[in-house]
């Protein structure tokens, strides 16, 4: 596809910004995420160990940009955050993806944090995080926890805020991200409430032990236990549930899939390289195969463009939307989930079949690959996520090409 066609420089010759760089554009920040993929993918195996944590990879992120280029282009970023420019996000997440799974999922929390903050946030809240993100906090949404000892915010402290009690799973980049965002049960079930924790000042207790992965191993997913800890009240986000609020809970749906795609696109990419290198190029079978993985591929960027063209949230959460706008975005979303989920297994089976044992024996970039994309694309609820897409298509009385029609 021509989608992707980098542009010269992150920064063009325009403005300078306070840090001595020209003002960022999207197109540019595409740009970047394309030349920093082969650097990632060289890189990835050696922080490919269980509790490791792409600390210089992320320091390319931060150099190039892409750090910041989701905030607003008023408070120092690239306008990544914008409904218009939706589609050179997806591209972005899909790019750093197809350099390293770990490092996407990474980035994708941290690009998920700061649109939640320009979402829900007050406007000191947005300028206090946005200049966090500038002077190089890693930010990431922790959500996952066990119902028994899952996040609770106690009685208030002399009305300034609130202790914590209660743990996080699956803490992506614990140790490392400064600013998690957190969810947590507020008290007398008055709902879930976000919050910003500033965790480089309050540390919760990590235990390394909960994350012993088939793959995504450098993601440092760890438990995060913040009992103990406390919370501002200027560090809350948000009325309590708006968490869980459509289009914009559904919008992580879309950003995680492009990052698996484009560890699909890594995986065929990696097939083709061994294929060529092996010889094995004249085979009618294996032609056969890189013809339906292209096929695949292919699918992949033509849901990207259609979430992208569906899924482009409002930038506020005063922003009206009526149900017959919010229910096909959501519905798109989940269905991109699922189609994404059946292009990576398939990518996978296919290139399984093409590079045979010798190509899933280390050092082979295939075995890692392989181990990350398929750990990554176990996302809770998939069948439900599917089934709210069929309950939506029962709902309506629109024939199907008219499902999505604006």
């Amino acid at each position: 596809m021509t989608d992707f066609t980098p542009a010269a420089d992150f920064t063009d010759d325009s403005t300078p910004t306070s840090a001595g760089f020209a003002t960022p554009t999207p197109a540019n920040a595409v740009a970047a995420a394309i030349r920093l993929a082969p650097r990632l993918l060289a890189q990835a195996p050696k922080t490919d160990e269980i509790g490791g944590f792409p600390t210089l990879e992320m320091q390319w992120l931060r150099e190039a940009g892409l750090l910041t280029a989701v905030l607003p282009v008023a408070l120092g970023g690239a306008g990544l955050g914008e409904p218009a420019t939706t589609l050179p996000l997806l591209q972005v997440l899909y790019h750093v993806g197809r350099g390293n799974l770990a490092v996407g999922r990474l980035f994708e929390g941290h690009v998920n944090a700061l649109l939640l903050v320009r979402c829900f946030g007050t406007a000191a809240q947005q300028m206090r995080y946005a200049a966090d993100a500038r002077a190089g906090h890693l930010f990431g949404v922790w959500n996952t926890e066990n119902p028994a000892d899952g996040v609770r915010l106690e009685a208030q402290l002399t009305g300034t805020g609130y202790r914590l009690r209660g743990a996080k799973t699956f803490a992506s980049g614990a140790g490392h991200v400064t600013r998690p965002l957190l969810t947590g049960a507020l008290p007398g079930k008055q709902g879930w409430q976000m919050l910003v924790l500033n965790a480089d000042a309050q540390p919760p207790l990590l235990d390394r032990s909960f994350w012993r992965p088939l793959g995504m191993r450098a993601t440092a997913s760890f438990r995060a236990d913040f009992t103990g800890l406390e919370v501002s009240s200027i560090n809350l986000l948000g009325q309590p549930n708006d968490y869980y609020r459509q289009p914009w809970f559904g919008g992580g749906t879309v950003r995680f899939a492009a990052v698996q795609l484009g560890g699909a696109a890594a995986v065929l990419d990696e097939t083709r390289r061994f294929l060529r290198r092996l010889g094995r190029t004249d085979d009618p079978y294996q032609r056969q195969r890189l013809g339906e993985l292209l096929a695949l591929h292919e699918t992949g960027q033509r849901w990207l463009r259609g979430a992208a063209a569906q899924a482009a949230l409002p930038t506020s959460a005063s922003e009206v939307f009526i149900l017959t706008q919010l229910e096909p975005m959501a519905a798109y979303a989940n269905l991109l989930r699922s189609v994404t989920e059946d292009i990576c297994l398939t990518t996978l089976r296919l290139a399984e079949r093409s590079v045979g044992a010798r190509g899933l024996l280390q050092p082979e970039p295939f075995e890692r690959l392989h181990r990350d994309l398929t750990h990554y694309l176990r996302q809770p609820a998939p069948d439900a996520a599917l089934a709210e897409a069929g309950r939506f298509a029962l709902a309506s009385d629109r024939p199907a090409y008219e499902l999505w029609s604006n």
